[in-house]
């Protein structure tokens, strides 16, 4: 099942059962995917519509952070519900020791050998890892291994 149809689907599902905290990040979703596409005039793909997921799921761990210091836990605790629910829709994140292992691919590959390299492994890894590692943490590791 794609992904617009499984919203569409858990959405109605959402509604039938009055879960209102899901049935609002289901139309955030929705509405920033039709609104992609029609900026677009095109329908988006899979990995597109990832990157949208992953745009909204970023914007709460961003709040979280702020949040926690405003010692609103009412608040901190629906953003992180609304990120559990966002999360779901995301593929299964990579672990570090995996983004070692495809940045270690990419550095044999392309023959870097110093951090000015760094452009050339970000290439190759990037699309490997795009919606499942978030891009800091690739950066991270890049610089990691191409500096050790």
């Amino acid at each position: 099942m794609d992904m617009k149809t499984r919203l569409l689907q858990d959405l109605k599902d959402a509604m039938r059962t009055r879960d209102t905290l899901r049935k609002d990040m289901l139309q955030i979703l929705r509405a920033g995917i039709l609104q992609a596409e029609k900026d677009g005039q095109c329908v988006l793909d899979e990995p597109a519509m990832l990157e949208i997921v992953a745009r909204e799921v970023k914007k709460r761990q961003e709040n979280l952070t702020e949040l926690a210091r405003s010692g609103r836990q009412d608040i901190l605790d629906k953003n992180q519900a609304e990120l559990t629910v966002l999360e779901s829709y995301l593929p299964r994140q990579l672990t570090e020791s995996e983004i070692d292992r495809i940045v270690l691919e990419a550095i044999r590959e392309s023959g870097a050998s110093s951090p000015r390299d760094m452009g050339q492994v970000m290439k190759l890894v990037m699309p490997q890892t795009k919606g499942r590692a978030d891009g800091k943490l690739v950066n991270q590791a890049v610089k990691r291994h191409l500096s050790g």
